[in-house]
């Protein structure tokens, strides 16, 4: 009974009522002319209306009052479409006002104007939008799990003026792009901020203490909405490519159209399709020799999977990547051939049909994601050399991928979720299920949280048969004060298997975390903040019980009052280890020795025409050869408001590594010691003709030459490696070479026209003796990979298409 006694108790401690925040109020005026949204504030619409004033500053000083000559003010109105804003930013010398255009979602360097709107006044659940100096607009989702995503976009509409008072802005952000109840009379949450780039300080209307809790914890009061109601919130964006490609001499044209659909399907649910999608333009991945036993991962670079994917993200079992990937068969097909055939087409990826999202959260704090994706069935086509008959095989059936998610949130700091993955494929394919249940527990004052996970998997694989495996993790953090601690466990065991529709690099492990840290929320004499971390860990197998290593780390970060930044790290691990991934048969194991290293780095003031980036890293293996250093120098030059340009160099060695490279049918497994480098060399620039128009190019070229000395066999049950007569030539010369030329004109809001001249080369050999410039020359020899990319995307609003018909 006494067990039982402390965890209810424990229990009741974490889910007591969130902490009091004083909140200032604003009324919103009901306007039957809304204001013209030009920049100009001379409508009739902002005279004699409520203005939200006294700002306070939320960085780098905390709550310090804005500068008399540098006030803000703002004005809300609303109608039966839209809310609107009206933004006084003044300052006394205009002329130092930053306004750097930029893409969308990013700022570059330019001041900002920023509304951060909580219609469910649940103080977790914000929507954020900001333009800045240079009429740039930026908008972003933000939840208590994934904070702030910048990769949802909505239709709204702002514009900037200036004069010799500072400078103003106006917007008007129609309903549909809100979720909100039909309740006669609102309260939203409501908070303000501006950014003074030249000073590189944030104020904001509703004071926000950082030591503690969430900024949207931290939201004011916008009242008296009184009879607004949701619209009917649809819209299409019809999607119309043409792409051209030539390679070895082929060229090759198609086009396409595809549909995108986003339909209100209540209050607060929103569905969003996209029907024979096409995502030729999508950024190009940064493609990395990789020597380990791991996956790599790569970033998604699909807008529909990325855009407003907070809630599908929790507990990190969904890796949209996974969704038209390699073909589940792709390789195995090579080992089924009979005597006589060739695989003449082999696609590499599964086809995207169609894909589905029904996302929002209710008044109460239910929330609830759903996402369905299909893919096509994917065949190869296998000829015979002789007889020139040819035949089909199916690499990947028809897919569908699942994922569903319900999150309640609760007392305004905490949650529970739920969630599942399910991956269908036909009888005689792999299928895969994922359950996990999560929860988020903060006490009244926001200074303590726990943490916790439990997560199911269940594979049916034609050959293994259902296996099932489990995952557990569990996290308790001080969260208040400058002093802070953590403490963390996670295992799981050796069945647990996500990655058909998530992304996991090992299982069968156990391990242990800590960490303590002390930083500073208001500046000091010499500093705007610094912050100091040490952490360290323990790492064990599940199956079996045994030790395998530890880590201990110590980082530091700070900023100077003049915008130098710095920082570094200091790692090591202690102590002889065991690795149980290098041999990849996950039954044998690789003694790993101590290691020391440490990096660190500094960064110039951006606010500066000409700055820059520079780090450096050193680290070496105790008990043997194995060391390496890395350096890196990237130079930004800000020609002027409209031009930039990015150039970064990387280079990394090492030397003496030891690195598996394959089994033999004996059974030995053959290491080798190795010297790797790396020169990576980007470059990127923009230039915006104005904030709707703009030129980038996007370059990116990866040499990694890799050379074996000698080669060893592991020495069994021991862990240790001896000489080998094992003799071949397993040298390695990756290059990867990609140049992106991009046009992008928004002719309107939500609509806009985009050209893409892409190249590329990918070429892996084993002539890594070759010199840099020889192997460029060696590199050219293959053949240029050319895309041409007409995009064209058009935005209809079921309101506005209503009128117009």
């Amino acid at each position: 009974m006494k067990k039982y006694f402390l965890a209810l108790c424990l229990f009741g401690f974490f889910i007591s009522f969130s902490q009091d925040i004083k909140r200032k109020s604003l009324v919103a005026t009901r306007v039957t002319a809304p204001p013209k949204i030009d920049g100009i504030l001379n409508d009739v619409a902002w005279k004699n209306v409520p203005v939200a004033k006294n700002f306070t500053m939320f960085k780098p000083g905390d709550g310090d009052p804005e500068p008399s000559n540098q006030k803000t003010e703002v004005k809300v109105v609303y109608d039966d479409e839209a809310i609107y804003f009206a933004a006084y930013l003044y300052d006394s010398q205009p002329e130092k006002i930053m306004r750097q255009l930029s893409d969308r979602d990013n700022f570059s360097q330019a001041d900002f104007f920023g509304v951060v709107i909580n219609p469910l006044n649940d103080r977790q659940n914000d929507t954020e939008f900001y333009v800045s100096a240079g009429g740039t607009q930026a908008d972003a989702k933000v939840s208590s799990g994934n904070g702030q995503d910048f990769s949802w976009n909505d239709v709204w509409y702002s514009k900037i003026s200036f004069d010799d008072k500072g400078w103003y802005v106006e917007m008007k952000i129609p309903y549909s792009a809100l979720r909100f109840s039909n309740q006669k009379v609102q309260t939203w949450g409501l908070n303000f901020h501006r950014l003074i780039q030249s000073k590189r300080e944030q104020y904001s209307w509703n004071y926000i203490d950082k030591s503690v809790g969430s900024i949207s914890q931290y939201s004011g009061l916008l009242t008296n909405l009184e009879n607004i109601k949701t619209p009917i919130r649809l819209n299409f964006l019809p999607v119309t490519t043409l792409n051209t490609s030539n390679f070895e001499g082929e060229t090759v044209t198609k086009g396409q159209i595809g549909f995108n659909i986003r339909y209100g399907l209540s209050d607060n649910f929103t569905l969003d399709a996209t029907i024979n999608p096409d995502f030729s333009q999508a950024g190009f991945d940064d493609l990395v020799l990789n020597l380990g036993p791991f996956e790599v991962r790569f970033d998604e670079q699909r807008q529909f999977f990325i855009e407003g994917a907070d809630l599908l993200n929790k507990g990190g079992l969904f890796f949209s990547r996974r969704i038209g990937k390699r073909p589940i068969n792709y390789f195995d097909i090579y080992d089924n051939l009979a005597e006589d055939e060739t695989i003449i087409h082999n696609p590499d990826v599964a086809k995207l049909l169609t894909a589905v999202k029904i996302s929002g959260r209710t008044k109460k704090g239910l929330g609830v994601a759903v996402l369905d994706a299909i893919t096509d069935k994917t065949e190869a086509i296998i000829e015979n050399s002789i007889t020139h008959e040819t035949r089909k095989e199916v690499t990947e059936p028809f897919a569908n991928y699942n994922v569903v998610v319900i999150d309640q949130e609760f007392n305004k700091n905490s949650s529970v979720s739920l969630i599942n993955t399910n991956v269908s494929r036909s009888s005689h394919f792999r299928k895969a299920n994922v359950s996990a249940l999560l929860f988020n527990l903060a006490n009244k004052a926001n200074s303590k949280k726990l943490n916790g996970s439990v997560k199911y998997s269940s594979t049916k694989d034609p050959t293994d048969g259902t296996i099932n495996g489990y995952s557990a993790s569990l996290s308790y953090n001080k969260t208040k004060g400058k002093f802070r601690y953590g403490l963390r466990s996670s295992l799981a065991d050796d069945k647990y298997e996500i990655n058909d529709l998530g992304f996991q690099r090992r299982n069968n492990f156990s391990s242990f975390f800590g960490d303590i840290s002390y930083q500073i929320f208001k500046p000091t004499k010499k500093f705007n903040n610094y912050r100091i971390r040490l952490s360290g860990g323990m790492f064990r197998r599940f199956k079996p019980n045994v030790y395998t290593g530890n880590f201990l780390q110590l980082n530091l970060f700070a900023t100077t009052i003049k915008q130098f930044s710095f920082g570094g790290r200091i790692n090591a691990r202690i102590g002889e280890g065991r690795d149980y991934w290098a041999p990849r048969n996950n039954t044998d194991f690789l003694v790993t020795t101590s290691r020391v290293g440490f990096s660190s780095f500094v960064s110039s003031d951006f606010r500066k025409k000409f700055a820059y980036n520079a780090s450096v890293s050193y680290n070496r293996h105790y008990g043997e050869k194995d060391n390496g250093y890395s350096f890196s120098f990237t130079p930004i030059y800000r020609a002027n408001d409209k031009f930039f340009m990015s150039y970064s160099f990387n280079y990394d060695i090492t030397f003496d590594e030891r690195g598996y490279i394959t089994t033999l049918d004996e059974g030995d497994i053959i290491f080798g010691f190795r010297k790797i480098k790396s020169v990576l060399n980007t470059l990127s620039g923009k230039y915006s003709f104005n904030d709707l128009s703009s030129l980038t190019i996007a370059f990116r070229y990866n040499w990694s030459p890799v050379v074996y000395r000698d080669y060893y066999t592991k020495l069994n049950d021991k862990g240790y490696l001896i000489q080998s007569s094992y003799t071949g030539n397993n040298d390695v010369n990756f290059n990867s070479w990609n140049l992106d030329l991009r046009y992008v004109w928004q002719f309107s809001r939500g609509s806009e026209l985009s050209i893409l001249y892409r190249n590329s080369i990918f070429k892996s050999d084993n002539q890594s003796s070759l010199t840099f410039s020889n192997n460029l020359k060696n590199l050219f020899e293959e053949s240029l990979q050319q895309n041409l990319s007409v995009r064209l995307v058009y935005y209809l609003d079921f309101n506005k298409l209503k009128t117009w018909l």
